[in-house]
């Protein structure tokens, strides 16, 4: 009786232990979601409500197997914040990896070439990226703009047109900080060696590619609509470009009128002479390379032919021509 006691105890041991393995083996099976899923994890969350969260939204098949195995790694206190997406197959193993080595959901922001700060606050507002009002006022926040070795009354030019991507989440100082950085890398010693032989200093080459790209949207005429200007500024002529003068007008309704080409703004540069005090909008790297390095011309005026390209002259009754033929029809 004893031995088959014994006996009965080791089978049911054995069928126990067979048991648990097989139960173990299925908590580790990879799991596919049935739809993607994206969980928020908060600072201060315990891993044990992460897991329980997994489970319920099945990307795991047991929240007490991704809490063993961060127990067994020494792991349970590593997990990072953020954004997560899960969508494709994953074991535990997997589920972990990404939690501990912080592979979270990547926000996407597009900034466009000649946006202003008005309206990169307004995209940030519109992505839920920030609060537009205080990313504007941060944009002209004197002590953020010392901190970021600018010297400027505001950061209009300095934030650099590209598609930007971070964690949800992001302060708005870390957006301008990041956008700052952006444009520090592409002025590198070259473009503003460049920019200095053509008596540019890097917030004259700011503000006159700003005005470029303003100007025109196509790379190839950017470089000759740089030449104009410059022989505009070696003459002394005014640059007489309606872009400078439309930004230093308040409310500006889309429709320039003589009154507003009179009107005596800092921006105004049918009024006034040389650059005005500072970027009109954020220039893109074209733009850039085209206010550092003009096309070597005699030209002084230009006019669009409505196409999206423009007519170039030497001679006011050259210019004055163009004008009649494509503007005045």
């Amino acid at each position: 009786m004893r031995l088959l006691s014994a006996k009965s105890a080791l089978l049911a041991t054995t069928l126990l232990v067979i048991a648990g393995l097989c139960l173990l083996g299925y908590w580790f099976v990879p799991v596919t979601p049935s739809a993607p899923v994206l969980i928020e994890i908060e600072s201060g969350a315990a891993l044990s409500r992460i897991a329980r969260q997994l489970e319920r939204q099945g990307v795991v098949r047991s929240a007490a197997a991704l809490k063993l195995l961060a127990r067994l790694r020494n792991q349970s206190g590593a997990v990072h914040v953020g954004s997560y997406r899960f969508a494709d197959p994953a074991d535990p193993a997997e589920i972990l990896a990404r939690l501990v080595s912080g592979d979270v959901e990547q926000a996407s922001l597009t900034i466009p070439e000649g946006f202003n700060l008005q309206q990169i606050s307004e995209r940030v507002a519109k992505h839920k990226f920030g609060d537009g009002e205080r990313f504007l006022q941060l944009c002209r926040d004197p002590q953020l703009i010392a901190t970021l070795g600018i010297e400027a009354a505001s950061l209009e030019g300095y934030l650099f047109p590209e598609t930007y991507r971070f964690t949800p989440g992001i302060a708005e100082t870390e957006l301008i900080r990041m956008m700052v950085q952006q444009l520090l890398q592409r002025l590198d010693k070259q473009l503003l060696g460049a920019a200095q032989k053509q008596d540019l200093d890097r917030h004259q080459l700011l503000t006159l590619a700003s005005i470029i790209e303003k100007e025109t949207g196509l790379a190839d005429e950017m470089p000759v609509i740089s030449s104009v200007f410059h022989n505009r500024l070696q003459r002394n002529m005014p640059l007489q470009t309606d872009p400078t003068v439309i930004y230093g007008i308040a409310d500006f309704d889309g429709n320039l009128t003589r009154n507003h080409l009179t009107t005596p703004t800092p921006y105004n540069t049918y009024r006034f002479r040389g650059l005005p005090p500072g970027p009109i909008a954020s220039p893109g790297l074209a733009a850039l390379q085209a206010a550092a390095r003009p096309a070597e011309t005699d030209y002084l005026y230009f006019v669009s032919r409505g196409d999206g390209r423009h007519v170039f002259s030497r001679t006011l009754r050259e210019h004055n021509q163009a004008v009649r033929r494509f503007q005045l029809q």
